[in-house]
């Protein structure tokens, strides 16, 4: 299991009794910045072996953790300060993770909207925080295409007597776009269901709910493949990744970028034969 872990922003007794628990639990620690976290387990009189987990090296390190977890240890995974993946390191882990069906759970973070956020998997760099939807159906229809065409993620809470209903209402407004319904935040029974809104799987009607879904599409009708695939690259992906990226913005199939990308660099090969 990855647990990961919230830790203080400021004075370190800020932290949950059940993170210092898992801190102490866990085979392996992967930190943002381990010297800044060996001062928090030294407070708390923790020994673990920490290693590096951070922007420049995320990818590399993603790869590591994942072949742990499958080897059946317990890791931890913590930035500097606050939680994982808001405005920090975690995000290619987590859908590392989800692709390969491997378990995840969030740790000392007394907010379901953050939590549900991280859980859902989908993008966490920016997000709105919209509550319960309104209940008079003209309302509802109102802050639905108030947010229809927002980038971010978008955030709701829900009742086990409403999220059918809230479900149905964010399909007819926002269309079949990826969807995760989260329940029973750092309980039992917690679950994360994730599908597209209109294909949502079967989940358990019990608890309180948050629904999490991605927000409207960016539209890149006016860049070109070529920039999209430099931005990638220059974020850090190889080009096997950067051409997957780009087909998944653009809804085609890889080979039909990879060609364009191929054929592209052979051009400009040629001319500089020349």
């Amino acid at each position: 299991m990855l647990y990961i872990v919230g830790t203080p922003i400021g004075n370190l007794k800020d932290i949950s009794v059940r993170a210092t628990e898992v801190l102490n639990e866990v085979d392996l620690i992967a930190a943002e910045d381990t010297r800044h976290t060996a001062i928090l387990l030294n407070e708390y009189g923790i020994k673990k072996q920490m290693i590096s987990y951070q922007k420049f090296n995320e990818r590399a390190s993603t790869q590591k953790i994942v072949s742990l977890l499958e080897e059946g240890k317990d890791i931890a995974l913590v930035s500097d300060a606050g939680m994982p993946l808001i405005s920090d390191p975690g995000h290619i882990l987590t859908e590392e993770l989800i692709s390969r069906d491997l378990p995840f759970t969030v740790v000392g973070c007394p907010n379901a909207c953050i939590s549900a956020l991280i859980l859902s998997g989908l993008d966490a760099s920016s997000f709105c925080m919209l509550g319960f939807l309104p209940e008079k159906v003209s309302e509802r229809r109102k802050l639905l295409d108030d947010y229809a065409e927002t980038k971010c993620t978008l955030v709701f809470y829900s009742s086990v007597h409403d999220v059918d209903k809230d479900l149905v209402s964010l399909y007819e407004k926002l269309g079949d776009r990826k969807v995760a319904v989260v329940r029973e935040i750092s309980k039992v029974y917690e679950e994360v269901v994730r599908g597209t809104l209109g294909n949502v799987p079967e989940f358990v009607h019990k608890g309180e709910f948050v629904i999490v879904t991605e927000g409207a599409k960016k539209d890149f009708s006016n860049t070109s493949v070529e920039e999209r695939y430099a931005f990638y690259l220059s974020s850090g992906l190889d080009k096997k990744e950067a051409i997957k990226a780009v087909a998944a913005e653009r809804g085609v199939a890889k080979s039909v970028i990879y060609a364009q990308i191929v054929g592209g660099e052979e051009i400009c090969n040629t001319k500089k034969r020349e």
